[in-house]
């Protein structure tokens, strides 16, 4: 009897232990399949950004050029001047801040093919100029001369 009280025992001891070991082992292998489900979710999404960010390249300052061959009657607009003389303006100089003040800004650059500007930049027409300008310090970006033209 004391065999068998002792075996019962052991048994009851034991099944818990294979019962724990087997789900440590599928917990393990759910952990595998979540890691591996996050990485190809990162993965998915950094080919998603390179996509864009090719896709930006290449729609990027050189793309209006043929766009505008195609299409001259969007870039046709006419005679057009500012209260201040025509400045030649190029990267790199400080400008103040009514050569981009609202009238000036280019609110939808994507319908003329220029590129997106960053946070903080705006595209501006100066004249038949257009000059992407750092809004927030005054700075001159890009200059694409003779673009309305």
């Amino acid at each position: 009897m004391r065999k068998f009280i002792a075996t019962a025992l052991l048994a009851a001891t034991l099944v818990p232990v294979a019962a724990s070991a087997q789900s440590n082992e599928e917990l393990r292998r759910d952990r595998q399949d979540i890691r591996r489900d996050q990485r190809d979710l990162r993965d998915a999404r950094h080919e998603y950004r390179e996509d864009v960010r090719d896709r930006e390249r290449a729609w990027g300052r050189d793309d209006w050029r043929g766009w505008r061959d195609r299409n001259p009657n969007w870039y046709a607009r006419g005679r057009w001047e500012a209260p201040f003389r025509y400045t030649a303006f190029r990267p790199g100089l400080r400008i103040g801040a009514p050569y981009y003040g609202p009238r000036y800004i280019i609110a939808d650059p994507w319908r003329y093919h220029l590129r997106r500007p960053a946070y903080g930049q705006q595209w501006i027409r100066h004249y038949d100029d257009v000059i992407l300008v750092d809004t927030r310090r005054g700075y001159v970006i890009d200059v694409i001369r003779g673009f309305y033209r």
